[in-house]
């Protein structure tokens, strides 16, 4: 496919592109929890604002009702996308239901699109508007390995009749594992589609190998959340450190475990310089980390995708990953990465050793990464993202 023309996490999308092959354009509320201005922005939001953005600039209304933070403006025009923000991080809920009903009794919308990340909020009970459902992931059990026992609690009971309000809804899944998942909860196959992340080919590319660390040099880039079992990488870490491999480990990316996971690096006898903890890293820093480290690294027990894999894929750089689901759909093991059962600290460490000492074998997955990155493309999740919420309209007209 062509190289993707608008930059990841872009402040506004380059005007004047359009796809020949979207739909006829309509007019759309978007449901999420977050927006990609939020501090708590994470794969999700890149998804909403890369897709509807696209929509967007090829004359599509959208808007977007989604939640505050402190010190947040309540209205915003983020890639062309109108966005109201109600609530906060706990209190969204209750606030962006009354306020979606005030904007459908106001607008003449064609749809609304549910975009779930965490909080259901049913919207085929409260509204008569045509709706698609998109999931990126469900949470089931691994609510409690993040948040505490009420929130988790919460979370995962209200994931429970998730069939029952959606089973007649069409319904986007980012991935065959989310698809899979949402067909053993009871949703029914023939209402569930899947459209794959994109990826930005134009920023996301691969460096000369001299621009490569010169030493064996491994990254984490993410958020710094419990689930995503940051730890596991510690301990492989330390024991290719064991194994005499003269190798360095990057963590970049900000979150409310980094504490723990600091502490957790100091008992096992990580620091300066092998281990280096970076913060928050901008868009260039984070393409420059990709390009220049040997392997990337994640190790969370469930995702949607996974798209840092698609991202390090993108810069030639294979990945090493838990066999969990969404991380199984973004690395193909021994041909872009390796997958290792999940929590198998051991495997880690052995795959990371193996690449660090193989050259040939670390080029010739990284040249296989990028070819896979370059099936997916950000223009192509917006056009069949289109396509499905015409569809959903259309379907809905017919029924009357």
């Amino acid at each position: 496919p062509p190289p993707d023309p608008y930059p990841s996490g872009a402040r506004s999308l380059p005007g004047g592109a359009h796809s020949p092959h979207l739909p006829d354009p309509v007019r759309v509320l978007v449901l999420n929890w977050l927006d990609r201005e939020n501090p708590q922005a994470g794969g999700a939001e890149i998804h909403l604002h890369e897709t509807f953005g696209r929509l967007v600039q090829n004359g599509w209304e959208v808007e977007l009702v989604t939640s505050g933070w402190e010190g947040a403006p309540s209205r915003a025009t983020l890639d062309g996308i109108e966005v109201h923000r109600v609530g906060s991080r706990y209190g969204f809920p209750t606030r962006a239901i009354p306020r979606a009903r005030d904007l459908l009794r106001s607008r003449a919308f064609d749809a609304v699109v549910e975009d779930l990340n965490k909080v259901p909020l049913f919207s085929p009970l409260w509204t008569r508007t045509p709706a698609l459902l998109l999931v990126h992931h469900l949470f089931g059990g691994t609510a409690f390995q993040e948040a505490g026992l009420p929130v988790a609690a919460a979370t995962w009971l209200l994931e429970r009749p998730l069939s029952q309000v959606f089973g007649r809804t069409p319904t986007v899944a980012v991935s065959d594992s989310t698809r899979d998942d949402l067909i053993r909860r009871g949703f029914p196959a023939e209402n569930v589609q899947v459209i794959p992340n994109g990826i930005d080919l134009a920023a996301f590319t691969p460096g000369s190998p001299e621009d490569r660390f010169p030493d064996p040099t491994f990254l984490y880039l993410g958020r710094l959340r419990r689930y995503k079992r940051v730890d596991l990488i510690l301990k492989a870490f330390q024991q290719v450190r064991a194994a005499g491999v003269p190798a360095r480990l990057i963590i970049a990316g900000k979150g409310d475990h980094r504490e723990r996971l600091e502490s957790e690096a100091r008992a096992l006898g990580l620091a300066e310089p092998e281990l280096r903890f970076t913060g928050f890293v901008s868009e260039e820093e984070k393409q420059e980390l990709l390009r220049r480290s040997w392997v990337h690294l994640l190790t969370s027990p469930k995702e949607g995708w996974g798209i840092a894999n698609l991202e390090a894929a993108a810069c030639a750089t294979p990945s090493v990953a838990s066999d969990s689901p969404g991380l199984r759909d973004s690395v193909r093991d021994g041909e872009t990465g390796y997958l290792v059962p999940h929590g198998d600290v051991g495997r880690i460490a052995d795959r990371l050793v193996q690449l660090a000492s193989d050259a040939p074998l670390r080029h010739a997955m990284g040249q296989r990464a990028r070819a896979f990155a370059e099936r997916f493309s950000w223009d192509h999740t917006a056009e069949q993202m289109g396509t499905a919420i015409s569809a959903a309209v259309a379907a809905h007209t017919r029924s009357g």
